[in-house]
């Protein structure tokens, strides 16, 4: 009898997945993101002019962005466990409908003679709730969208995205007000109205994975103590609280964070005092607005250099280096030059900013559990929100008793300590990238 030893046939390679420049879907949704992220540059200078034009008050003014801080950073918590626990792509369409509705009735408003204060400031409401809703759904989208190899220069490419429009969105927010006294803010409802349109167009998964895979994947996170650090037995129950409670229980996460923060502080802090002293120079507000341009270059150009700097050193050792660096940035003005040595600081500082926020993403975002990655993300987005406002705060209570150099030597001595403590420890200088741009969810933290 003849045996058959023929080798059975093998499956066929799987075929490469397709470039991201043709990956409709994520393109799409970068566009959306694109909108929304202009709309609401354009937004953060017209509407503090339009209040300041209304009633002539500097502190009405400055209080549009306050307000809208607030309302994200209110609504944050509740923003992160809706993502988790409804559908995620009706979450978004829902957000971006009520956000247009409320840009879109500024102008309507205005053409009427009927905008007042207190609706404009509901409209700061609307704008930072919507935030705190949508934006863990777009970062979650674009993970679902793309394959784990593509993941980092997805992640470039939408870095690139932020940087454009944070540098395009003030100078057009001023063309658009030469244009009419509403152009700007038929301008965000137009960014508005993209940014719903790509939610309407473009599918992706809905939910979190299932309650099973989620608590398999939350079970391998367990640390020591055989919790996940949420308060429950696995990432699809306890509180809305828990994206804070895994961070708080992450090693490698919490040194992180808390530099991260510390240079969000820092460099909100250092905005005043080096717009008082270039003023002081005799610098103009237009070349005040060129100088801190700078960052925003910094980080367009540095978006395209996030693979090789992941590639040359450790998430670690990149952050401790891009944030020593924000130390000497601080004393640019004092320094012969003016605006030109501001922008030139600012652009180096700028360059690193694109690997620390895809550096997050890679080592927090992709590898927490589907399950609790709304809850995570939302409470990172949160933390890093509240260090801006905290930073202009303190600033103008150092400007208040010391000079406008004291001041930025003050902040300077407050990052070299932080910075300090964080170079000393080890957990930092030793982390490593994961294996993979992006791991499966469920795989163990660094």
């Amino acid at each position: 009898m003849k045996t058959d030893t023929a080798t059975p046939p093998t499956a066929p390679d799987a075929a490469p997945p397709v470039p991201l420049r043709r990956n409709w879907r994520f393109q799409a949704l970068w566009a959306g993101q694109a909108g929304a992220t202009l709309g609401l540059q354009i937004a953060d200078t017209a509407y503090p002019l339009l209040l300041l034009a209304l009633t002539g008050s500097s502190t009405l003014a400055g209080a549009f962005g306050a307000v809208q801080i607030g309302a994200a950073v209110l609504f944050g918590v509740h923003g992160g466990a809706a993502a988790d626990r409804y559908n995620r792509r009706r979450l978004l369409i829902v957000g971006d409908s009520v956000r247009l509705v409320a840009c879109a009735s500024v102008p309507l408003a205005m053409a009427l003679d009927r905008l007042t204060v207190a609706h404009t400031l509901l409209v700061a409401v609307v704008i930072g709730a919507t935030i705190a809703y949508t934006g863990p759904v777009r970062l979650i989208a674009v993970r679902s969208v793309v394959p784990p190899e593509q993941l980092r220069q997805a992640l470039a490419q939408d870095e690139a995205r932020m940087s454009g429009a944070g540098l395009v969105g003030p100078p057009l927010a001023g063309a658009l007000f030469g244009l009419g006294r509403n152009a700007p803010f038929i301008g965000t409802a137009v960014a508005s109205l993209l940014a719903l349109t790509a939610a309407l167009v473009v599918k992706f998964p809905g939910g979190p994975e299932s309650r099973t895979q989620g608590t398999k994947g939350t079970k391998e996170m367990r640390g020591a103590s055989g919790t996940d650090g949420t308060g429950g037995t696995d990432g699809t129950t306890g509180s809305a609280l828990a994206g804070y409670r895994y961070l708080a229980g992450n090693a490698l996460l919490r040194p992180i964070l808390a530099v991260v923060l510390l240079i969000n502080v820092a460099g909100a802090a250092m905005l005043l005092p080096v717009m008082v002293i270039l003023r002081g120079q005799g610098t103009s507000s237009a070349g005040i607005g060129l100088a801190l341009a700078g960052e925003a270059v910094g980080a367009l150009v540095g978006a395209l250099l996030v693979s090789r700097l992941h590639r040359l050193a450790g998430p670690g050792v990149l952050l401790l280096a891009v944030s020593w660096l924000t130390v000497p940035a601080m004393f640019a003005p004092l320094l012969p030059g003016g605006p030109v040595t501001v922008f030139a600081a600012l652009f180096v500082v700028g360059l690193g900013i694109p690997t620390l926020r895809v550096m997050i993403d890679l080592l927090v975002f992709s590898r927490v559990p589907d399950a609790l990655r709304g809850r995570v993300i939302s409470a990172t987005l949160t933390l890093f929100t509240v260090g801006m406002p905290a930073g202009m705060v303190g600033s103008g209570l150092l400007l208040d008793h010391l000079s406008p150099a004291t001041a930025l030597g003050a902040v300077a001595a407050l990052l070299t300590a932080g910075l300090t403590a964080a170079t000393a420890g080890r957990s930092l200088r030793r982390s490593a990238w994961p294996e993979q741009a992006a791991a499966p969810a469920g795989t163990p933290a660094t």
